[in-house]
């Protein structure tokens, strides 16, 4: 009776899965299995099984391993001290001797909500430099003192757009510096796993790329006696077009199964892919959100672990990319296409903020139906094998 009710559970877990990766094991570190296809295949002991087959509220269960013959006392801390995680991930024989296994997901011991005034002000930091500013100043400079003030025009068309693009990005530029910084330095807390001073992450590396493309684009718009108006409105455009193309080339890589062809963040060259938006993830909020390298520990034993965070993340990294894609060509479309330069100005430089912002919410409410699914999966499935 007992086998029919645990082979009818796993029947309709292998039926409800999220993706067919957790199979087919093209995600997933190079060369090691996930904690949960491990779990599949370790033969059970029934005693000890009363302790998870009880419906635990929220604040009741802890990420301590849970063993054959019970819940382990030991915090995650001192788990981690004492090696036990290490144990978990080294290799399937270990994982059934020691008899060990997580109630929850691996933490990623990160969370927003308690970084939601940085964001704020980061968030309105870098509207104001990089949509109001360009806009406000380009309106009260060209109407003001420029070219498109009859009466009085001390400004040429040119002085203008130097005054304006002077005043470009000063936030992502100061936060790339301080980035920087905190890579380099001798005594690093976020650097990449298993990387030294000099190599800095995937993030680091295409964002200063998109600055590159953005300077050239900018000088070469503005440079001109009467400047390109309408190209000196695609800097946003030019990021989204970098980032959309970064992400599905990494996603394409990931799909067929080809080996990384050079270190992308954490992930050494030659080794399996993961998702596009994968480093990101990692290199944003290790960096730039304070995560340190703890959090790319963190999220490498989560992306091991759950077959449904790596769906997740696979989905994700696509609704990102397409979304940039589809945003920077309508922009260009826009730009381009509109017989009033100061509209498609305007277009160019707060459309896409429009987009992330919309992006962002609906990204917000996926995770969160996601994450709730993935705990929901996760204990029913520990459930079923004790």
């Amino acid at each position: 009776m007992i086998k029919d009710t645990n082979d009818t559970a796993m029947r309709d877990l292998r039926s409800s899965r999220a993706s067919r990766e957790f199979d087919q094991r093209f995600d997933g570190p190079s060369g090691r299995p996930s904690l949960s296809f491990w779990r599949r295949s370790v033969p059970q002991e029934p005693s000890g099984a009363t302790s998870l087959l009880h419906s635990p509220d929220e604040g009741d269960v802890s990420h301590a391993p849970v063993h054959g013959r019970g819940i382990s006392t030991l915090s995650p801390a001192s788990a981690r001290l004492q090696g036990d995680y290490e144990d978990i991930w080294s290799s399937p024989s270990t994982l059934t001797r020691n008899r060990e296994y997580l109630p929850l997901p691996p933490s990623l011991n990160y969370s927003l909500r308690d970084r939601t005034r940085s964001i704020i002000i980061f968030t309105i930091l870098l509207v104001l430099d990089s949509a109001l500013l360009p806009v406000g100043l380009y309106y009260g400079l060209w109407y003001g003192f420029g070219p498109g003030n009859p009466d009085y025009h001390p400004l040429s068309a040119n002085t203008v757009f130097s005054i304006v693009t002077a005043f470009i990005g000063g936030t992502s530029i100061l936060e790339l510096v301080l980035r920087c910084w905190r890579l380099w330095k001798k005594d690093s807390d976020c650097r990449v796993i298993g990387a030294t001073r000099w190599t800095f992450d995937w993030f680091h590396w295409w964002f200063t790329f998109s600055w590159i493309a953005i300077a050239v684009e900018l000088a070469v718009a503005s440079s001109p006696e009467r400047p390109l108006r309408r190209l000196l409105a695609m800097p946003l455009a030019t990021v989204l077009y970098i980032f959309g193309t970064v992400l599905l080339t990494i996603d394409a890589l990931h799909y067929f199964a080809i080996p990384a062809p050079v270190r992308i963040s954490s992930i050494p060259k030659g080794s399996q892919l993961r998702p596009g938006i994968y480093p990101l993830i990692e290199d944003v909020c290790a960096v730039n959100g304070g995560g340190k390298t703890e959090f790319r520990v963190a999220l490498d034993r989560r992306y091991a672990a759950s077959h449904i965070f790596r769906a997740m993340l696979r989905r994700l990294g696509f609704f990102w990319a397409v979304g940039a894609e589809a945003c920077a060509g309508v922009t260009t479309a826009l730009v381009y296409g509109l017989d009033d330069p100061d509209v498609a100005y305007t277009i160019g430089w707060c459309l896409p903020f429009v987009w992330a912002g919309f992006w962002a919410w609906a990204t917000i409410v996926y995770v969160q139906r996601q994450l709730k699914k993935e705990r929901s999966h996760w204990i029913r499935e520990l459930r079923s094998m004790v």
